[in-house]
């Protein structure tokens, strides 16, 4: 029998080198004939093996100009592979309920910032006010100030069905007060005609 020469084109399988390396302990239980059935049989697997690579080699140069010839360039094809597994990504209901449950979580983070930050500028507006009244509320010309806005705000309340009309009528337009005569007599500068 003689042995096929291997073709330097021929790329060896894993493993295929393990296999010639050990020797066959069933091959001596082979006979002859056998071992060139198996022999005939290695020889077209490996025939086939060799016609099918310089096919795939034949294709895939085919691809090559197909792609020159269509302008896809192998920075193109990574892009179109890029954004389409961008767009499987996307469309993935997992993509889909983890996007939503971001968002949810993103506008309950806005509320609650948003809340903080209110509360804070109250606090911080009690704490000026507080440091005002603290700073001002105790000098004697505010006290004084604030007795006056006080009793001012006092008088405008009132109303004149309290009684405090007389206070009123005793008083000229300028602000002057009237001199009390007894009933019957008038004034010396009004006489009665």
């Amino acid at each position: 029998l003689e042995e096929r020469p291997k073709s330097p084109d021929i790329i060896p399988e894993v493993g295929e080198d393990a296999v010639n390396a050990v020797p066959c302990s069933p091959c001596t239980a082979l006979t002859e004939e056998e071992q060139a059935e198996l022999h005939s049989e290695l020889a077209k697997v490996e025939d086939e093996i060799q016609t099918l690579s310089q096919v795939l080699a034949a294709k895939e140069k085919q691809v090559a100009d197909i792609k020159r010839k269509l302008g896809i360039n192998p920075l193109n094809e990574f892009k179109q592979n890029l954004s389409k597994g961008w767009n499987e990504v996307t469309t993935s209901t997992a993509y889909k309920k983890t996007s939503e449950t971001l968002s949810q979580v993103g506008q309950k983070a806005t509320t609650a910032f948003s809340s903080v930050g209110s509360a804070i500028s109250r606090k911080l507006e009690d704490v000026r006010l507080q440091s005002f009244s603290n700073s001002f509320g105790n000098t004697p010309t505010f006290k004084s100030f604030e007795e006056k806005v006080e009793t001012l705000k006092t008088k405008m309340s009132q109303t004149p069905s309290t009684g405090d009309t007389e206070e009123v009528s005793e008083s000229t337009p300028d602000g002057e007060p009237v001199a009390e005569h007894p009933e019957g007599t008038c004034p010396p500068d009004q006489k009665t005609h």
